[in-house]
């Protein structure tokens, strides 16, 4: 069974002197940061993964895809307090719903286990945040960012479906279907997660424009999977994809077919009980 995230429970906490916490010669922050870190059978990638993370971080939440080899043993020899929780369900959605529910911090950042990503980016992610975005995006496409992981065929794709999504949606990415992205907690309470695979970054990108959240685009390096072999496969996942990207479409076309009438008050409408 698949994994649906529920709406979060927002906390307004007031930050206090005490609770600042350092993270550049420039920068100290009080929200706290999680983050979630999808993995299965991560072990030999995950020492690069967790050499990259800032120390200033809140929690790492480790959602362990029910892993044959020791990864939970090497997350917790690199992090002593990483937060280990099951996956529920199979694919890479029902991982980070998994992972998202298990969060504590006001600001949620999303990592792959693969060593593809650079934790020190986080810091631009949480300053876009912090500067009055709701959600940061991921780009491996926008000025500054980079891939070392695309084919030409997975780049065309990725084009076509972030094209496709852009004239759909009113969107402006530059990039789609990439996992590192960081949002405010409350967003969850906008977006209904309930999708199982690769195709949960797509939700996500087109949810938060739908509900009208600010999205900022962070320029991001993609690396080279260091060990093993990736799960994605550009057919299959790019079909999935497209028909997240459909099925959202549709949905918001059957809103705006509903009459006005319709979504009126009875008592507006001469309606009595």
């Amino acid at each position: 069974m698949s994994s649906v995230l529920q709406p979060a429970a927002t906390q307004q906490r007031p930050p206090t002197a005490s609770k600042y916490r350092p993270v550049s010669s420039h920068l100290a922050i009080a929200p706290p940061v999680s983050v979630v870190i999808p993995a299965m059978n991560e072990a030999e990638n995950l020492p690069y993964v967790f050499k990259t993370l800032p120390d200033w971080i809140h929690e790492v939440v480790l959602v362990d895809g029910n892993s044959t080899d020791n990864t939970v043993e090497v997350a917790r020899e690199l992090w002593p307090e990483v937060k280990v929780v099951e996956q529920r369900g199979k694919g890479k959605g029902d991982a980070l719903i998994t992972g998202f529910q298990a969060c504590t911090g006001d600001i949620i950042v999303m990592v792959d286990a693969d060593g593809s990503a650079d934790g020190g980016e986080i810091l631009s992610y949480v300053s876009a945040l912090l500067s009055g975005a709701d959600f940061a995006k991921g780009s491996r496409f926008a000025n500054g960012g980079g891939t070392d992981d695309m084919t030409f065929i997975r780049k065309m794709g990725n084009w076509a479906l972030c094209t496709a999504v852009n004239r759909k949606f009113g969107a402006r990415y530059t990039d789609l279907c990439y996992g590192y992205n960081a949002f405010w907690r409350h967003c969850l309470d906008k977006i209904d997660l309930d999708c199982t695979g690769f195709e949960v970054e797509t939700l996500m990108n087109i949810r938060v424009v739908k509900a009208g959240l600010k999205v900022q685009e962070i320029p991001s390096h993609e690396y080279l999977r260091i060990h093993g072999v990736s799960n994605l496969r550009a057919v299959r996942d790019g079909l999935r994809v497209l028909k997240v990207i459909l099925q959202e479409r549709s949905n918001r076309r059957a809103l705006r077919r509903r009459s006005p009438r319709s979504s009126m008050p009875a008592a507006m409408r001469g309606e009595v009980s």
